[in-house]
């Protein structure tokens, strides 16, 4: 749908006809009843004069509308477009899905992405109908809502593990959006609450489809870190580095959603937990206007029609996809896994041999999977943790240093072409790891590895052109990440 103007004819047309891709990209508000829904809400049309759209649920609920409880439009995949965009709008409202705003507040958000307070809210203002208050509160009733139809916690629990200041804010903002009080939802969903340990949480992360499950879950599982990550009977489980504590995620792929059970040491790290499974698995995208533009090249036709739905596997923490870049260099995929392995074992031995408390510890959690090494844990690493030549390991180093001081900002709103110029600047790091970390790290959807042997292989093998194929390429975009997964398949 490009840069959505709420044009009211393409508008209509898509919610007449129940249109399920241009969920999350505009939301209907219906005047006459005082709700707003997604596109495909299985509710009757209503009539023309009764319809206004809405680029956010925040600019809907600001509107006054309350959400439909049929089509339940706070639970829609993510707009496209925040995926594709490089601006400051699509760095905010990434920031924001993460939980900038609640961990920081707004200061803390503009702060982030360098423009003053005043300017960040006009420009949000203009794009999404509502400021990053409003945007942020938006986000916090849905994780209200999901903690109360799918958990037995008390409700002041869920007020601030939702990240709202007071019950009294909770509750009024759960009146306001949702036209219930949180008890009458949690009844609503009737009492059978999973029983699961504390802090476990079981959700659906929706999606465009189609989705090529398959093909995520193989490209995961054959680089997967032991520790870190595993893949096993169609689920992928891995553990978590959030910003108040650690956590690990099953995802299970089906039918029109993926089933996400997430265990949480601190239920504040639910909301960046949810968005940075969403970014992994890439489900915000929109695979049919992907797919298309692929489609058009004869050579990618053929394996667009028997693979549609492919997406680009992303990350859950930007600077553990970059020391995995680094070591993955000029190595094969099986022997960085063991470098990668070996590097983790430092930390566990390091921990350890702290005292007897953490050595039980470590005994107790051995079967779970752990986040990754923050920055400032591989500087503390000595030199024989990482079995790797020294200008690898010093450029692990000063990749490490310079996240830690904020020179490289490798998170979901970090501005593309300044993190891949200041990364070209570190020693070591070159052209197609800062490539590739744009396109895995920051989320790039126009990144095209050419210089990369599989690739080549991948495209001989559809019958590309192998000397030109940067020029041949120009017609995928904006796509080219796309594009150079189903090389990878390829080849």
């Amino acid at each position: 749908m490009g840069d959505v103007e709420m044009d009211f004819e393409r508008c209509y047309r898509a919610v007449d006809s129940r249109d399920q891709r241009f969920d999350g990209w505009f939301y209907t508000g219906v005047t006459s009843t005082g709700i707003y829904c997604r596109p495909s809400c299985p509710a009757t049309t209503p009539k023309r004069q009764n319809v206004r759209f809405f680029p956010s649920a925040a600019a809907a609920q600001g509107a006054g509308l309350r959400a439909c409880r049929r089509c339940r439009p706070d639970a829609a995949p993510g707009s496209p477009q925040w995926d594709v965009r490089a601006d400051v709008v699509g760095r905010a409202m990434r920031l924001i899905a993460d939980g900038v705003v609640d961990r920081d507040g707004v200061p803390g958000l503009a702060a982030r992405l360098g423009y003053t307070e005043r300017h960040l809210h006009r420009m949000l203002r203009a794009e999404m109908g509502a400021g990053p208050l409003a945007l942020a509160r938006a986000q916090r009733a849905q994780t209200a809502r999901i903690l109360i139809e799918t958990t037995g916690l008390g409700m002041a629990e869920i007020a601030f593990a939702a990240g709202f200041g007071s019950v009294r804010q909770f509750n009024d903002t759960v009146r306001e959006v949702f036209a219930s009080a949180p008890s009458e939802l949690r009844t609503a969903r009737g009492r059978h609450l999973a029983a699961v340990g504390a802090g476990t949480i079981t959700l659906r992360l929706a999606y465009r489809p189609p989705l090529h499950a398959r093909a995520l879950l193989d490209f995961l599982a054959v680089r997967a870190v032991p520790g870190v990550e595993e893949v096993r009977d169609g689920t992928y489980h891995r553990g978590l580095r959030l910003p108040h504590g650690p956590g690990q995620v099953a995802l299970t792929p089906a039918d029109g959603h993926v089933a996400a059970t997430l265990r949480l040491a601190d239920l504040r790290d639910l909301a960046p937990a949810v968005a940075r499974c969403r970014r992994l698995l890439d489900l915000d995208a929109d695979p049919v206007a992907v797919d298309a533009t692929l489609a058009a090249d004869p050579a990618l036709a053929p394996v667009v029609a028997a693979e549609p739905g492919i997406r680009v596997p992303r990350a859950v923490d930007g600077f553990e996809m970059a020391v995995r870049a680094i070591i993955g260099q000029q190595v094969s995929v099986t022997s960085a896994r063991t470098t990668l392995a070996r590097l983790l074992a430092a930390r566990v031995d390091h921990e350890a041999s702290d005292d007897a408390v953490s050595r039980q510890q470590h005994h107790d959690q051995r079967t779970d999977l752990r986040g990754f090494l923050s920055p400032e844990e591989v500087l503390a690493l000595p030199d024989g943790a990482f079995g790797m030549p020294l200008r690898r390991r010093e450029t692990i180093r000063g990749l490490a240093l310079a996240v830690a001081d904020g020179t490289v900002d490798l998170a979901p709103g970090g501005d593309r072409e300044e993190t891949v110029r200041r990364l070209l600047a570190l020693p070591g790091i070159g052209p197609w790891t800062a490539r590739y970390l744009a396109m895995r790290a920051l989320g790039d959807p126009d990144v095209l590895l050419d210089t990369d042997l599989a690739i080549r292989r991948g495209a001989a093998a559809l019958g590309l052109p192998d000397t030109t194929l940067t020029a041949h390429a120009e017609r995928w975009r904006p796509w080219r990440s796309y594009a150079t997964i189903r090389l990878w398949r390829a080849a």
